[in-house]
């Protein structure tokens, strides 16, 4: 069973693999900062405007019921004017990872709710818990770091691409699935549980590889703005104090805390000189970034 399992998922992998756009490099358009990359092809798959809508759409209906729950924080609220002036700082430089966010119509909104959470949907429509800022207590500087992340989700169409790669992988695995058992006279319902597992670990690995853009992305967005990237690394200690018990990063949608403070270490060399330049300093006339501790720390 072990060595069919390995068969079918490398099949799987192949086949996937074959079904990918190929992907043309583009000059970066700047000589520091992370490099831009082309705009995966896979979202091509999905249809822009029905994926839109569908946004708009559950947006709208979130905002409504927080409404009607006494959730929905105003918009006189210092805490909203907060997230919007640091909105207000970021979007200029959306452009630069996808040329539609010029015309987006941008929307920040905050939630009454406990929850360590806050997303960008396509289009710009950005909404924050109020758990996030309370329970990390965060800096301006982590915020943007927060903000220009999920703002990266939506820039680099990671949701269009998902559930383009998602639908192609199922169909491609059933497919290899339905094969193998022909060839090998295995149960086919045995062959097809395997081709499901090979299909959810495929879009694991998906997902994490997004995330990590979306890091990446979004350092670069908040130094550009004037936000401190070093706040990404002291964000995910925070959150890796508060999430002790996170499933291990091979069956997790989000690489683990410590990746990501690698990931982010390795590339700081890359934004920490564009967020200096936006003080008119050197990287290396920076003082040390300073946060806020963690709430019951």
């Amino acid at each position: 069973m072990n060595t069919f399992t390995r068969i079918v998922a490398l099949l799987s992998l192949s086949a996937c693999a074959g079904l990918a756009p190929a992907q043309q490099p583009q000059p970066q358009t700047e000589a520091d900062g992370i490099a831009v990359k082309p705009l995966s092809k896979w979202r091509n798959l999905q249809d822009r405007q029905q994926v839109d809508q569908q946004a708009q759409s559950q947006y709208a209906a979130l905002l409504g019921e927080a409404r009607q729950k006494g959730a929905l924080v105003p918009a006189s609220h210092p805490q909203v004017l907060r997230l919007r002036g640091i909105a207000r700082r970021l979007i200029p430089y959306a452009s630069r990872w996808n040329a539609d966010a010029a015309q987006w119509q941008w929307e920040v909104n905050l939630l009454n709710s406990s929850q360590v959470n806050a997303f960008c949907m396509p289009g710009g429509r950005i909404a924050f818990f109020s758990g996030i800022l309370t329970t990390l207590k965060l800096t301006d500087d982590e915020v943007a770091v927060v903000m220009g992340h999920e703002i990266a989700h939506a820039l680099r169409e990671h949701g269009r691409e998902q559930a383009a790669k998602s639908n192609v992988t199922a169909l491609g695995t059933k497919l290899l699935g339905a094969g193998a058992a022909a060839l090998f006279g295995v149960d086919p319902r045995i062959t097809g549980t395997v081709a499901d597992m090979a299909a959810k670990g495929l879009s694991l690995h998906y997902s994490r590889g997004d995330e990590r853009e979306a890091d990446l992305v979004g350092l670069d967005l908040a130094a550009r703005a004037g936000f401190d990237p070093r706040a990404g690394v002291v964000l995910w200690q925070k959150m890796g104090a508060l999430n002790k018990s996170a499933p291990p990063a091979f069956l997790s949608t989000h690489p683990s805390g410590a990746d990501r403070i690698d990931e982010m270490n390795k590339h700081m060399g890359e934004v920490l000189p564009v967020y200096a330049r936006s003080k008119g300093v050197s990287a290396a006339q920076l003082p040390p970034y300073r946060s806020s501790a963690m709430a019951g720390n």
